[in-house]
């Protein structure tokens, strides 16, 4: 008999932004109730599980990764009691549910760290954090810098300044303390109890400090993830592999495939391998694969170096093209420099989203095609762009107002999702009800009920490519090969008679013989694979 292939090695998730899926409470801000009323959608559209950004009480200066307890609901979003049923809906729907856990930081209004402010320099409160004296009076303890702009440290009246990485009001957790440890160990076993199926990782890269906190000399570009090097001083340190296999011993001890996925920007694919090995978490971001710009040579070598990288620890690849951190890759792909570093949002460039659209599509086809899981960002699939004139004033994203309003930061992927209707709020709250953040006027052509009739839709192609991904067995897990090609086209066989090909060139592509043509991305040109298209073939 075949063993069973893990469902998390070739699943097909989906990020849902929880402020951005729909709103079920006419406050203008998505809930949980909002995510109930969609299950059967995200159900039709074929995906296995969903992975909900964070739900826990919060004061929301960063969307709910300022976390102020663990264990219980924000009233925005709704309720234990929903979080509850919505688990046991999404159970009943056939699918999975990953939540977000966030480990790196809590909220300057959790109660350990109002206890930190009570109890003074010294104390075993202000241990739970990264509390020191600066090096001079007024003067930081070392050089740090947020990745959200500005210092990483923040004084105290006291006289003692406490670390963050990101905004003021996420100071770090010291996760050389025990106490910290036994803490998510608790809030890992109070969800799995409550039947998540998995959590993804948020800094999973992040969570140990050198404890001399040295100074890093660096500049913008090295704010997420770390150059290639083994000492950076608070970026994939070696020491956070330990609370991994502790972690992993947790999610075993409850079977029914548990699992893990990181977040980890991190130097080389080797590094990322680190984070999957058989003992850790079970599945990471390639986030190469978000970066690569539109290139044959870029997309060839980063599919090759990840795969040969997690093949060696036996991990499965895990790709994707966008999320609630980085640029739509409708509008990367339309820019005249597709790559992009890190999640930045800041490129003043042109963007022609017909070209954008084109490539989007192709690059589905190729991601789908590739072995391994796939994530998709909630309005991918409807073709949404990055929303880059959204009027400063409502601006929310931290990186906005520590940049000095400099750096607009990542609101533009997160506007709210369009559903129905010729006017917004497009079905995304009730009539009259204004959202978070205003969704431009022309997504009225982007809604699903715009699409859903289309057969030439960006909705239609996601429908058609993932039902035929759960029934070709060649896709999914499993191996790949190259198949000869000129240097702009990129093709590969995945067994049982299956061949991907990408055109990524300026011209037209005789495609190779071929009995079936499965989908495509584009219609064919006189039985020719026009640029910026991929097709699916039965060889």
């Amino acid at each position: 008999m075949a063993v069973k292939t893990p469902w998390w090695r070739d699943a097909v998730v989906y990020e849902i932004y929880l402020r951005s899926l729909t709103d079920s409470s006419a406050d203008g801000v998505g809930d949980i109730g909002g995510i109930r009323s969609r299950l059967r959608y995200l159900r039709d559209l074929g995906v296995d599980a969903v992975w909900i950004t964070p739900w826990y009480r919060s004061p929301m200066v960063d969307g709910g990764y300022d976390v102020a307890d663990y264990q219980d609901i924000d009233p925005l979003f709704g309720t234990l009691y929903d979080a509850r049923a919505l688990i046991d809906e999404v159970h009943d729907s056939g699918m999975r549910i990953i939540i977000d856990l966030v480990p790196n930081h809590t909220s300057d209004q959790h109660p350990w760290f109002q206890d930190a402010l009570s109890a003074g320099p010294g104390s075993a409160e202000r241990g739970r954090y990264i509390f020191r004296t600066g090096r001079a009076p007024d003067q930081p303890p070392n050089d740090w810098r947020s990745v959200f702009g500005g210092s990483a440290w923040t004084q105290v009246p006291d006289g003692e300044w406490y670390l963050h990485l990101f905004a003021a009001a996420q100071p770090d957790l010291n996760w050389r303390n025990p106490e910290v440890a036994a803490e998510f160990e608790d809030i890992l076993r109070f969800w799995l109890d409550r039947g998540v199926d998995g959590f993804r990782v948020d800094v999973a890269h992040g969570l140990i400090k050198a404890s001399d906190l040295p100074d890093l000399s660096i500049g913008r570009e090295d704010l997420i993830e770390p150059p290639d090097r083994t000492d950076h001083p608070h970026w994939d340190r070696p020491e956070v592999h330990d609370i991994y296999r502790s972690w992993r011993r947790i999610a075993e001890s409850y079977g029914g495939d548990r699992i893990f996925v990181a977040e980890a920007w991190v130097a080389t694919p080797d590094r990322l391998a680190r984070y999957v090995r058989p003992d850790e978490l079970h599945t990471a971001f390639n986030f190469d694969f978000l970066r690569s710009p539109w290139r044959p040579d870029s997309l060839r070598s980063v599919i090759q170096s990840n795969m040969k990288a997690l093949d060696a620890v036996g991990a499965p690849a895990i790709w994707v093209l966008s999320s609630h951190d980085v640029t739509r890759h409708v509008t990367r792909y339309g820019r005249p420099h597709t790559s992009t570093v890190g999640p930045r949002h800041e490129l003043p460039e042109p963007v022609d989203l017909e070209v954008g659209t084109r490539r989007a599509r192709a690059a589905l086809l190729l991601m789908l095609a590739l072995p391994g899981s796939a994530y998709l960002y909630q309005g991918e699939e409807l073709g949404l762009e990055e929303v880059e004139d959204l009027p400063e004033e409502l601006l929310q994203d931290p990186t906005w107002h520590r940049s000095g309003h400099t750096a607009r930061g990542r609101d533009g992927c997160r506007v709210p999702l369009p559903w129905h209707g010729p006017v917004p709020p497009f079905g995304f709250a009730a009539d009259g009800v204004q959202p978070w953040l205003p969704q431009p006027r022309h997504w009225a052509a982007r809604t699903v009920q715009a699409e859903s009739d289309d057969p030439n839709s960006m909705l239609s192609l996601y429908r058609n490519a993932l039902t035929l991904r759960h029934s070709l067995e060649a896709l999914g897990d499993g191996e790949m090969s190259w198949l000869d090609s000129p240097p702009e086209v990129l093709v590969f066989h995945r067994g049982h008679g299956l061949a991907c090909a990408v055109n990524l060139g300026e011209k037209p592509w005789e495609l190779p013989e071929y009995k079936r043509l499965l989908l495509a991305s584009e219609t064919l040109q006189d039985g020719k694979l026009a640029p910026d298209t991929a097709a699916w073939l039965e060889v």
